[in-house]
């Protein structure tokens, strides 16, 4: 495991801003009526990310993987390679902050003695019916991620997808395409 990103990543998902403020949309984000965690756990690719300074390593290959712990909690593994071809990973876990719709969750990547400081939003604003594919984002829009159970996606789920994100104040610019 890479120490640096992990931390970095904290720290990028610490500093909150107001929403709207980093996309320049005060629309508000809206998350998807529910969650079945269930069947939302398991393999998720990156198909693409509004870029961020924790991934700027990943060259290829970014995944996310969950699992339902006993305590409640889901346990997250990112993992991706890098560009100089070794692997890198982080392991943290995420809390259910809406237990009506499982929508709204919190994730953190550091702990001191079992003491988690740093939270970031993990908000579900899109998911596919047959959950093939979802999207991630954060109030402020400052973070944002396609995922989907394979590397890639087709047109139609694409431009369903990029529907949402602009319902959601996203731009689809923002986004850059993660090569699997």
């Amino acid at each position: 495991m890479n120490v640096p990103w992990r931390f970095i990543a904290l720290l990028v998902l610490a500093v909150a801003l107001p929403a709207g403020s980093a996309r320049g949309d005060t629309r508000p984000v809206t998350t998807v009526g529910a969650v079945d965690l269930k069947r939302y756990v398991g393999l998720w690719h990156e198909v693409a990310k509004i870029p961020n300074r924790f991934q700027k390593d990943c060259a290829h290959g970014a995944t996310a993987e969950y699992k339902l712990r006993e305590d409640g909690l889901i346990a997250v593994v990112n993992r991706c390679v890098k560009k100089d071809g070794s692997h890198d990973g982080v392991e943290g876990v995420a809390k259910i902050v809406d237990k009506t719709t499982n929508a709204k969750l919190k994730v953190s990547f550091v702990s001191f003695l079992g003491w988690r400081p740093f939270w970031g939003d993990y908000w579900v604003i899109g998911l596919d019916e047959n959950y093939q594919w979802a999207i991630v984002g954060t109030a402020d829009r400052k973070y944002g991620w396609i995922l989907a159970r394979t590397s890639t996606l087709d047109a139609g789920s694409l431009e369903t997808v990029n529907t949402i994100l602009e319902r959601n104040g996203y731009k689809r610019e923002a986004f850059e395409t993660s090569p699997p």
